[in-house]
C-alpha cells in the first residue's frame, strides 16, 4: 500500500522534530503530513541537552543555527562534568572530541599511558581542546579560526526543549505540515493486517493514515495502548525510576559555563542545565531509596537560584520497546523507550530514529526488510547506550550509601564486563556496530571514576624519544594557544545569537 498520508501522533520535542524533518518530502507524489496535538497535554520537556549530532540534525532540516538558538535561549555545550562519581569530591569531563589525535593506528590514550611511564606527567585533559575550553568558560567554533595546524572543536547545545518545540513547530507549518489540535479517543485497527488505520479525535473527527509515528510520550498511545507490542524493562541494571524537574534563575550573575553537570547524589544525580537565562535542573533518583520530598529538598538545596515553576514529578520504567517499528507505527522518544539523560542521549535517540526513518521510508509501502532493519539497528543502539549508562554506576568506589552499595556490587550485562576487562588488562576499547561513544567516551568515563589501565598496546612501546615529545610539546600548545585566544563562551553568545531574556 503506498503511502500518501503520514499522521504523527504527539507533538513536543519528538513529533515536531519528526514533523520538521518529514516535511521536506512533503508534496512528493502527493505526500501529505497532519501533527495530532492537544494543549490540554503536557509535554515532558525537559530533555535539554543534546550532543554533537544533533548539531547535524540542524543541518538536515534546514536551520539556521544562530536563529535557533535565539529563539531557543540556547547556549553551547563542549561536554558533561561529572562530580561525585568515582567518589565524593572526584570530578571530571567528558569531553565531546577525542584526546589526541591516532598515532601510529592506536588511540591516542596509550601513547600518553607510555609517556606517563616514560616520567611525563602531563594529566591526559591537557591534550583535548573541549575539556580545556570547558574548564576556563571559553568557546569558539572551527569555522572562526579555520586553521589546519590547529584541532577542530566539537560541540552541541544547551535549549529550551518547549521553546524549541515550538521553533520546529513555525517551521514544519510552512513547509505544509497540519496540525490538529485535540485528544486521541480511538484508534482504529484494521481486522486482517492489524494496520492502524486512523485516530479519532474527542470532538469525533477522524483522521485517516497510511503510516503512523507514535510521539505520545510514556502511554504509547499507538505502539503500545493499541498494538500491544511489549517493554523491555532495565530497572535491574539502571534503577533509577523518579525525577524531579525544576528551571531556576542564575542569581549570582554567573555567565553559562559551555558544559552540562551531572552530580550524583545519595540515590540517584541531579543535572544543570545552562541557557542562557536561566538554568535547567532536575533531579533523577531511586524510589526504593530515596522519598520524593527528600528527591525535592536535595534539588531545591543545590540550585543556582529561584525556581521559576512548580516541581515537575516524572515516573518511568527505564528501558525500551520490543519493537520499534510495528506493522505501520514507528515510535520515536519517549515512546519508543526511556534511559534517563545522564549522557544526554534523550533527544539524540529521536534525532537517529528520525534519520534512520528518513533513511528506510519507500512511499512505495512498507515491506519487512525495512522494519526488521530499523528494529535491528534501533535495538543495537540502544543497547549500547544503556550499557555506557550503567558504566557510569556500576565504576564507582563510593559505599556511603545502600544506593550506591547495590550499584557497584550488582550484575552488569556481559558486554560491558567485557569492554572493562579489555581496558584494565591494556587499555584496549573496541567500538561495536557504528555505536555512538567514542573510545574517548569510554576512556573518560572510565579513567574518571578510576578504573586503571593496566598496561597499554604492545605497538606504543615502539614510541618514545625526542620526536614523541616534541609532537606532544606541539599538540598541548596548540590547544592551549586556541583556548587563550578564544572569547568567553558568554561573550561569543552575546555577539552571535543573543536571546532576549525571559
Amino acid at each position: 500500500m503506498a503511502i500518501r498520508h503520514i499522521v504523527i501522533v504527539g507533538g513536543g520535542t519528538a513529533g515536531w522534530m519528526a514533523a520538521a524533518a518529514l516535511s521536506k518530502m512533503i508534496g512528493a507524489r502527493g505526500l501529505a503530513i497532519t501533527l495530532v496535538e492537544s494543549e490540554e497535554i503536557g509535554t515532558v520537556g525537559v530533555g535539554e541537552a543534546t550532543i554533537p549530532p544533533f548539531v547535524e540534525f540542524q543541518n538536515l532540516i534546514g536551520v539556521d543555527e544562530a536563529e535557533m538558538m535565539a529563539a531557543c535561549q540556547a547556549s553551547f555545550k563542549l561536554g558533561i562534568q561529572f562530580v561525585n562519581w568515582g567518589r565524593m569530591g572526584d570530578s571530571y569531563i567528558h569531553p565531546f572530541g577525542a584526546y589526541g589525535y591516532q598515532m601510529g593506528g592506536i588511540a591516542f590514550h596509550q601513547i600518553w599511558h607510555r609517556i606517563q611511564e616514560l616520567g611525563d606527567k602531563r594529566p591526559i585533559q591537557a591534550f583535548n581542546l573541549e575539556t580545556m575550553a570547558a574548564y576556563f568558560g571559553k568557546f569558539a567554533r572551527t569555522q572562526d579560526y579555520a586553521r589546519e595546524d590547529l584541532p577542530p572543536i566539537n560541540y552541541a547545545y544547551h535549549l529550551d526543549a518547549g521553546r524549541y518545540a515550538r521553533f520546529l513547530r513555525q517551521l514544519s507549518e510552512k513547509r505544509g505540515v497540519v496540525r490538529r489540535e485535540g485528544r486521541v479517543e480511538h484508534v482504529a485497527l484494521d481486522g486482517e493486517s492489524g494496520y492502524v488505520t486512523s485516530v479519532q479525535l474527542t470532538d469525533g473527527s477522524v483522521i485517516a493514515g497510511d503510516l503512523f509515528v507514535d510521539c505520545s510520550g510514556f502511554r504509547g498511545l499507538l505502539i503500545e495502548q493499541a498494538l500491544q507490542t511489549g517493554y523491555e524493562d532495565w530497572r535491574h541494571y539502571l534503577p533509577c525510576d523518579r525525577a524531579v524537574a525544576l528551571p531556576c534563575a542564575r542569581e549570582d550573575g554567573s555567565p553559562p559555563p559551555p558544559f552540562t553537570r551531572a552530580m550524583a547524589h545519595g540515590a540517584g544525580w541531579q543535572w544543570t542545565v545552562p541557557l542562557q537565562h536561566r538554568n535547567g535542573n532536575g533531579h533523577v533518583y531511586c524510589s526504593e531509596y530515596m522519598a520524593d520530598d527528600k528527591a525535592l529538598d536535595i534539588l531545591l538545596a543545590n540550585i543556582a537560584g529561584k525556581p521559576q515553576a512548580d516541581p515537575n514529578w516524572l515516573r518511568f520504567v527505564t528501558g525500551r520497546r520490543k519493537k520499534f517499528w510495528n506493522k505501520n507505527v514507528v515510535a520515536l522518544g519517549l515512546a519508543a523507550g526511556f534511559m534517563e539523560p545522564l549522557e544526554s542521549t534523550s533527544i539524540h535517540l529521536i534525532n537517529t530514529g528520525i534519520n534512520k526513518l528518513v533513511s528506510l521510508l519507500s512511499l512505495d509501502g512498507i515491506n519487512p526488510a525495512q522494519v526488521d532493519a530499523f528494529n535491528r539497528l534501533t535495538g543495537k543502539e540502544y543497547a549500547r547506550i544503556r550499557d555506557f549508562l550503567i558504566l557510569h554506576y556500576n565504576a564507582t568506589e563510593r559505599s556511603d550509601t545502600p544506593f550506591w552499595n547495590h550499584c557497584r556490587t550488582m550484575a552488569v550485562p556481559e558486554t560491558l564486563t567485557e569492554k572493562v576487562e579489555l581496558f584494565r588488562a591494556n587499555g584496549q576499547i573496541f567500538r561495536e556496530e557504528d555505536e555512538l561513544f567514542t573510545e574517548t567516551s569510554w576512556a573518560a568515563v572510565m579513567m574518571g571514576q578510576r578504573i586503571a589501565m593496566g598496561g597499554h598496546n604492545a605497538m606504543a612501546d615502539t614510541f618514545g624519544g625526542p620526536d614523541l615529545k616534541k609532537e606532544l610539546d606541539e599538540m598541548e600548545a596548540s590547544i592551549r594557544y586556541l583556548v587563550e585566544h578564544m572569547p568567553t563562551h558568554a561573550a561569543y553568545l552575546e555577539r552571535y545569537c543573543p536571546a532576549r531574556a525571559a
